[in-house]
């Protein structure tokens, strides 16, 4: 049992799982995810977190529908990416000319964005397990948001790697590639 407050993610040591074995996992408070046929649970995040995936939700949903891009959607949304691994990212972008892979269920291919807003608990996994899991499994565009040091990473899929793409703090704007002609302020972004 952890003390009060304190984050924790849980590494099950369980292996070769799967979606079917996702979808019987128990409704108990964590939010769980399969990557790589590993388990993971934690409980929910934090608020400066949530601030951070809201503010983000709110400016890609208004961009991409004003502009008729495709659609975002924010977590919990499950994104099967293969037979064993299944995330819940924050906010998830699929383009217009692909939302055939958007079923009632979740996202059932590699989207075109995914985006993780960093817990301390989660921050490692992130960082190194999903993002190579993303790469691998063709996911073309990965941002990692730090709502406490109030950074964006972006990454670009380029011959089956990421490559940094850009890297923004302070009193930048974000523009990210993906989205032509939008500007993401930080300091309204960590608001």
């Amino acid at each position: 049992m952890s003390e009060a407050g304190t984050r924790y993610s849980v590494e099950t040591g369980r292996s070769g799982l799967t979606y079917e074995d996702y979808c019987a996992l128990p409704d108990d408070g964590l939010r769980y995810e399969i990557v790589d046929g590993m388990l993971f649970a934690e409980p929910s995040p934090r608020r400066a977190h949530q601030e951070a995936v809201g503010n983000l939700f709110a400016i890609l949903h208004g961009y991409v529908r004003a502009h008729d891009l495709g659609k975002v959607y924010v977590a919990p949304f499950d994104v099967i990416l293969d037979p064993r691994t299944t995330v819940v990212p924050d906010l998830v972008f699929v383009v217009r000319d692909r939302l055939g892979i958007v079923a009632e269920r979740g996202v059932e291919g590699a989207p075109d964005l995914l985006v993780e807003v960093l817990s301390p608990g989660t921050a490692r996994r992130d960082r190194v397990r999903k993002l190579n899991a993303y790469a691998r499994l063709g996911v073309r565009h990965y941002w990692l948001v730090d709502p406490e040091a109030k950074t964006v990473e972006a990454f670009e899929l380029v011959e089956d790697a990421y490559r940094l793409a850009a890297a923004v703090g302070g009193d930048d704007e974000f523009r990210p590639g993906v989205f032509p002609g939008l500007a993401i302020s930080l300091p309204i972004l960590f608001a």
